[in-house]
């Protein structure tokens, strides 16, 4: 089994400040065809297995929840943090090696929802 999930439902207090940023960074982490649905903005993966969607939620509260997408080498971790700064990440922290074998990089979105790219050496 290569998918480590099927798909995650972001929530936030506004879909569209926050489609500009999602646009520029699920492409990057292989979530390239967009798919229409009212009120979502959601893009999957070529094959459909897993899918990233983000919809408005009038209640919405940040948390110290944390979504982490796994990275193929240190270098995509290196490529896809240069590609942070251009979208407007907030609160960058690394890339870096956070443990042996572990090198990532730590951001929010605009609207505080915590995300990280890792890459693994070992499993």
């Amino acid at each position: 089994m290569s998918a480590r999930f099927d798909h995650i439902d972001l929530r936030v207090p506004d879909l569209a400040a926050v489609i500009p940023f999602y646009r520029g960074l699920l492409p990057a982490l292989g979530f390239i065809r967009e798919v229409k649905i009212e009120d979502w903005f959601q893009l999957e993966t070529e094959d459909g297995s897993e899918f990233f969607g983000i919809t408005k939620d009038p209640g919405y509260r940040c948390n110290a929840t944390r979504i982490a997408f796994r990275a193929a080498s240190d270098s995509e971790v290196d490529t896809l943090a240069q590609r942070l700064h251009e979208i407007g990440a907030r609160n960058i922290e690394g890339p870096m090696l956070e443990a042996p074998g572990y090198y990532a990089v730590f951001f929010e979105d605009p609207f505080g929802n915590r995300l990280e790219v890792v890459h693994r050496a070992k499993f």
